[in-house]
């Protein structure tokens, strides 16, 4: 398994070759710069630790600047672990690009849900809103907390009521790679990822077994083909 980070930039849609239109998100993805290397003999597991979007040397605690001299490179803003059997063979001071992955890929994208704050019932589990006419006494309440005789000395873990809404780690599994432009520095991902603009992902190998292989083998063999960039405004005109 092999992972890379990235920064989603929003989305847009392209054609492919045969004029099939593909709803996709653009994933920055600049170098990951290998920061430190876990090994199983001295760490129990294998990972590396990189290091994306290079911070000025004045911005950077002790710490930080520590970790950037060990690597031969400067600090970073974001550091995060990436496991796998694949990253085991890369060493101190490299760089993850993103051709690390190629058109048709089938991959797992890891990111931090938008925060919604404080959210009622209705908005958080999507419960069923009550009669609205002026008779009811009920509208966006969180429903009976009654637990038939079993806990009667409390509200039983796990009750849905109102709370923190959002701003937890989501995957979305087996998405779809359309595009990678490694010169450019980008990965168009098929469909929408977790998390609001300029957030960071994780995109790692896929780790579920595709249920229909047949529809996912046609969509990486149109996915490959390449992928048609837009005529400017004049000559659509013309």
């Amino acid at each position: 398994m092999k992972a890379i980070l990235g920064r989603k930039m929003g989305m847009t849609s392209v054609f492919a070759e045969d004029g099939t239109l593909y709803p996709v998100t653009v994933v920055e993805v600049l170098p990951n710069v290998i920061t430190q290397v876990k090994t199983l003999e001295k760490d129990g597991y294998v990972a590396v630790q990189v290091g994306y979007e290079e911070k000025k040397e004045s911005r950077a605690n002790k710490a930080e600047k520590g970790i950037a001299k060990k690597a031969n490179t400067v600090p970073h803003y974001v550091s995060k672990e990436l496991r796998g059997d694949e990253m085991g063979s890369y060493q101190l001071g490299d760089s993850l690009k993103a051709d690390l992955f190629k058109d048709g890929d089938i991959v797992d994208v890891i990111g931090t849900s938008k925060g919604h704050g404080y959210s009622g019932t209705i908005k958080r589990w999507h419960m069923t809103i009550g009669p609205k006419g002026h008779g009811s006494g009920y509208h966006r309440g969180q429903g009976s907390f009654a637990n038939n005789g079993r806990y009667n000395h409390g509200v039983m873990p796990g009750k849905h009521m109102s709370g923190h809404h959002g701003n937890k780690s989501a995957t979305i599994l087996n998405c779809l790679v359309v595009k990678v432009d490694a010169e450019k520095g980008y990965i168009l991902v098929k469909g929408g990822l977790p998390g609001c603009k300029k957030s960071i992902v994780t995109i790692r190998s896929a780790i579920k077994t595709v249920k229909n292989k047949e529809a996912v083998k046609s969509l990486i063999n149109r996915a490959s083909a390449p992928v048609k960039e837009e005529a400017p405004a004049e000559a659509k005109a013309e």
